[in-house]
Formats: C-alpha cells, structure tokens, sequence
C-alpha cells in the first residue's frame, strides 16, 4: 500500500501465509510487515490452547507463547470458512481471530446480507454481500459465485475492488489520497491557544457506547456525558519504589512484552546511561521522557510499533515514542503503561498514544511531545499496552465539543 499520514508518503508491504486445519482454524502462520527501514516478522504454530510464537526485529529473535481462548482463525481465512458455509441470506457466523501484528484475539462476527449484482472488471457479477463487525466498526464484502473477492469497504470509506495486475501495478495513478491522519481527525469547536498550561478540560462527548471505551479514571471523570479532564500534580510523589510492595497490577506493567523489549541487553544499557544512577522516580521519568522526546526523529512509521526498532533506528510516530518509553522506564524499575486516544493540536482532536507511568501514583507523560504530566488536551479511551485496534469503534464516530478550558 502507499499511504499519505501526517503530510508523508509511504510505501507499506505486509504478506500473511497461514496454514488452515480442516474447519478453517489456523494450524500456523507466517506474518511479514516492512516499511522504510522497519521490518517486523513473526511466525507461529497452534498447540491447544498455545500459539507458540517467534519474532524478529532488529535482528533479535525472542520466542513466547501465548495463551487463547478458543481455537483462533487468521483474517485472510474468514471469507474462505464463511464461503465453505454455503453463503445462505441471514446466517451469522463468530470468529476468534488471532492478529500477528498485535498479537491479540478478537471476535469478528460476519452476516450473510444477501446476493448484489455489481460491477467488477467491466462486467456485472453476482455477489454475496457479506457484513462484518469488529469491535463496533464494520465492514462489507462482496464475494462471487466462484468464492472470489469482488469489493470490500470498509473503515473511513477506504475500498478495495478486484482488476488486474497491469491496473495494480501500472495503470493507476501513483498519487495517494487525502492525509489519512488529518481525514481520522475530529475538528475542535474552539481554538486552545496554550494547552500546556490548561489544569482542567471539559467536553461533551457523544456518538460513541461509552462501555466500549476506557474514559473513566486515574485523571478523568465521565458523568453522563460530560467528561473532566485534570491535570495531576507532581507533589507528594513516592521517594522511591519498592518493588515487593507494588500491587499485582503494577508488576505487571514492570515486565517485559513482545513490543516492549524492557529485558533487552541493549534497553537496558541505554536506560543506565540515560538515568545515571538516579533513584527518584520522578526525576528518572523526566530523564527517560526529556532522552526520547530529543533522541527519537518525529516521523510517521508504518509498521508493528516495537521499543528495540525505535531504539536502533531512532525515529518513529506517537506509537514508537510510547512503547520505546515503556521499556526505558520498565528497565528503570517504573511501572508503565500506553494510553491511546485523542490529542489537541492546531484547531483538531488527532488520534495519538502518551504513557501513564507509577511513581507513587500513575502519571502521565508524552515523549512525543516532551510532556510530564501530559496536558489535558490528551483524552484517554484505552489504557495498558498499545491497543489501536480498540479505537475502531469511535473512529469516523465521536463527537466531542469543548465546554470548558481552565
């Protein structure tokens, strides 16, 4: 794909190659993404209830396993089980879908619609229109007679239509279309001249299930529809971290994950020298937050946003900046997680990822922006590790409206 984000151009190659069991569940995968100087891959096999799995990035192979919880599919291989179904007008089907980019699972469930003809190669075709829902968007599909994909729409009205391979490669235009970034964007209906020195933001939020979405705590509050945002003070904060007194949860963010290379020889190095020797949590934080806002290049990546890839090529978007924080401060003893959501600048609300890391209290920080605590303008709708892929229920969706800025 070539993809226009943040006023850039970027070529992006992904390849999937899943092997299927009989009924269509993923016996083992093979999963390539690279753009630019990124390049990510991983493969996995299903045991049971394990995917056992191997990555690579930046040259450094890591093995895990993860645990799921029903026997998963592959994206690539829905429409063929929904086509072995027999494609019948109102059957609805659930699928456990495991994403190697994410390494998640998540439920799509797919409705037959009906039959459409429609236009496909310069003649008309009849189609079985199929609808499918994920994570409140949706998406259609339209698959021929012989079980090929015809058409498929889906998220922000971006289409896919089946032609040749003299049209995909040479017969259509190479510019791009309109900035996918700014097309996301909701537009702010007032200016905030000085975020930065905002300590409270309210604002009526609307067109979204408020279940879907993480708004309420730590620094936000939602009641009915309106939801305060406060700014956190940096008093009072714990001296130190004792780690056997940390609870369950914040262990868990101290630990390492498959982005977030916390445990890496060379995470670690770079953590040392950034922090050098200091045991105050505030003061490491605002060490790890100032190196990274300086360090790391401001440019739109296109690939699995992983903490050693950002390391080594030094540049990276709001993603790369919010898992590579994560594994500095996780090395440094502070409890981090990602909160992703929505971001005040220059007249629009943009879809962005900050951190919210425990020194005695969680507080959030933005190294794409050089922020400790982040300002309010930073509303948060999902919170622990990097989860774009939650957002896809309010995109093209919310409606916000500043009511208040103090």
């Amino acid at each position: 794909m070539r993809i226009n984000t943040m006023g850039m151009v970027q070529d992006i190659n992904l390849k999937t190659h899943g092997v299927l069991n009989d009924d269509f569940t993923l016996s083992s995968f093979n999963f390539i993404i690279s753009s630019g100087r990124f390049n990510f891959s991983a493969t996995g096999s299903v045991s049971g209830d394990m995917i056992n799995i191997a990555t690579q990035s930046s040259g450094v192979l890591r093995t895990f396993d993860i645990k799921v919880k029903k026997k998963p599919y592959i994206a690539a291989g829905i429409l063929d089980a929904m086509r072995a179904s027999g494609l019948k007008t109102g059957e609805k089907f659930t699928f456990d879908i495991f994403d190697p980019a994410t390494m998640g699972q998540e439920s799509v469930i797919v409705s037959v619609v009906g039959k459409e003809n429609i236009k496909s190669m310069g003649s008309m075709r009849v189609a079985s229109k199929l609808l499918m829902n994920f994570k409140g968007a949706t998406q259609l599909a339209w698959i021929g007679e012989d079980g090929e994909v015809l058409r498929e729409k889906g998220i922000l009205g971006i289409s896919l239509e089946k032609t040749t391979s003299k049209d995909a490669l040479y017969g259509l235009p190479l510019e791009t279309g309109e900035d996918l970034t700014r097309l996301a964007s909701i537009a702010s209906n007032v200016v905030i001249k000085d975020a930065a020195t905002l300590q409270t933001l309210k604002l009526e939020i609307g067109g979204i299930k408020y279940n879907d979405v993480n708004l309420q705590g730590e620094r936000q509050t939602l009641i009915g529809n309106i939801l305060t945002v406060e700014k956190e003070s940096l008093s009072g904060l714990a001296p130190a971290l004792d780690v056997d007194k940390l609870n369950a949860l914040e262990k868990i963010f101290l630990q390492p994950g498959p982005f977030i290379q916390s445990d890496h020889q060379k995470i670690k190095d770079q953590t040392k020298k950034i922090i050098e020797g200091e045991i105050v949590p505030l003061k490491k934080a605002k060490k790890l937050v100032a190196w990274v806002y300086k360090n790391i290049e401001k440019r739109p990546v296109l690939s699995v946003p992983d903490a050693l890839s950002t390391l080594e090529n030094r540049i990276g978007d709001c993603n790369e900046h919010a898992v590579l924080l994560s594994a500095l401060a996780r090395a440094s003893g502070i409890p981090a997680r990602i909160e992703t959501g929505l971001a005040y600048l220059n007249g629009r609300f943009y879809y962005h990822a900050w951190n919210l890391l425990y020194l005695g209290r969680w507080i959030t920080a933005d190294s794409a922006f050089g922020q400790i605590p982040a300002d309010v303008t930073r509303i948060r709708f999902t919170t622990g590790s990097l989860k774009q892929l939650d957002l896809m229920s309010i995109i093209g969706k919310i409606k916000i409206k500043v009511i208040t800025t103090m």
